[in-house]
């Protein structure tokens, strides 16, 4: 056994004077779907709804004469080392990006209590990273990166050492979701060439495979924040360390829409809450079907700290991924009986969730912002072939990004 594993094996059962394993669930829907044995790793039963407590367990019970840690976080990392100051009775000072949702900051606060402080600073998690680092360095204190940090990968790495003793051996694939990319370091250096590891990243926030495509972590132009726990612009030089020789084929990026899918289908079907980040493994299944079909799969559900606050955005981003709801601008003329003869060309399943003129003034025609939601995806094309027929002019916004801006 490698010094990493023995390492690994130690920090995993050193965690059970603070918390039971999270449990490997066998999900009988998403087995049946898939024809494969799919398991679910539930990190977002952890005491903080994330696995980021076990980063932060390990690498704060390596430093026991150290009185204040400071760390930047999205909001999982910082529920870690709030919860592990309390518990241990030491100082925190945590760095948040000023868009973090107020569920996360809300429960760093409870967790921690009156052991940490709290600043929001950045609108990136990268800005708010180099706030903390530059505090750091001024006051003091130990850094407690959440992912380029080698104790931190180890503490990470005891969500393998868990799977493989409830399952009894190694799966065949496990899929990881990806931000920093500690987690994915940790887990994939336990497993090695035992396990095919699969790893899933936010479109919007693709740094693993930038990283493998330039040779070297690179940081993003760009990044969208929806999938804030992996919403991260720059994989960690550590990680990459571990993950540099990874196929480009075993990494996806899926769009944030269409985790917002998984997202209410987790909820309605299971009963299950997660976070963005936390769906990505779940609806990574899609993308793997020919690869996975008879064989054992781990998801891991990396997080539930979810604002239920956001899920009518995230309801609305499902229904316009899967085809169920459109936006579009209607040139109506602006004659008596025009409005009745457009709600005629509606289907039986058509419902107007949305009507505003945006302009009055025109003598002739108005054009009207209209969104329709319907029962089946195929119902738009039903639905545009008699607004064609009837001499309507129409354009689909749904997909348009900057108009979307301004007018959804």
């Amino acid at each position: 056994m490698t010094d990493f594993m023995t390492q690994a094996r130690a920090a995993e059962a050193a965690m059970r004077d603070v918390f039971p394993p999270t449990p490997l669930q066998k999900n009988a829907h998403l087995s049946e779907r898939f024809g494969a044995d799919i398991y679910l790793k539930r990190e977002d039963l952890s005491p903080v709804r994330s696995y980021k407590i076990r980063g932060a367990f390990n690498a704060m019970r390596k430093q026991q004469d150290q009185q204040l840690f400071v760390c930047a976080s999205a909001g999982n990392h910082a529920q870690g080392v709030a919860f592990m100051c309390k518990h241990i009775g030491v100082k925190g000072v945590i760095f948040m990006p000023v868009t973090t949702p107020q569920q996360k900051i809300q429960k760093t606060r409870i967790f921690g209590g009156e052991n940490v402080e709290i600043h929001l600073v950045g609108d990136y998690f990268d800005d708010t990273l180099a706030a903390a680092q530059e505090w750091c360095a001024r006051e003091g204190g130990h850094f407690l990166s959440p992912f380029d940090d080698a104790d931190v990968i180890e503490g990470q790495s005891s969500i393998a050492v868990e799977i493989e003793a409830q399952l009894g051996r190694a799966p065949e694939h496990v899929i990881l979701p990806v931000g920093g990319g500690g987690m994915s370091a940790g887990v994939t250096s336990w497993f090695g060439d035992r396990v095919h590891s699969l790893y899933v990243e936010p479109a919007g926030g693709a740094c693993l495979r930038a990283a493998l495509k330039a040779g070297r972590p690179v940081s993003l132009d760009k990044v969208d924040t929806f999938v804030d726990g992996a919403a991260v612009g720059r994989l960690g030089q550590r990680p990459f360390e571990v993950l540099k020789d990874v196929p480009l084929p075993d990494v996806i990026a899926l769009p944030e829409d269409r985790v917002c899918a998984t997202m209410i289908e987790m909820l309605n079907v299971e009963g299950i809450v997660l976070e963005p980040a936390g769906a990505l493994a779940v609806e990574a299944l899609g993308d793997l079907r020919t690869w996975i079909r008879g064989k054992t799969v781990v998801c891991v559900t990396s997080g539930g700290n979810f604002d239920f606050e956001r899920l009518p955005e995230v309801k609305e981003r499902a229904q316009r991924y899967s085809g169920v709801k459109k936006y579009f601008l209607l040139r109506l003329p602006q004659r008596p009986g025009a409005l009745k003869e457009f709600l005629g060309i509606l289907g039986p399943e058509d419902d107007i969730a949305r009507f505003e003129y945006l302009k009055k003034s025109a003598r002739n025609f108005g054009s009207v912002l209209i969104g329709i939601e319907t029962k089946r995806p195929e119902n738009f094309s039903d639905l545009f072939a008699r607004l064609d027929a009837a001499g309507m002019a129409y354009t689909d916004i749904t997909n348009d990004e900057t108009l979307a801006q301004f007018l959804i």
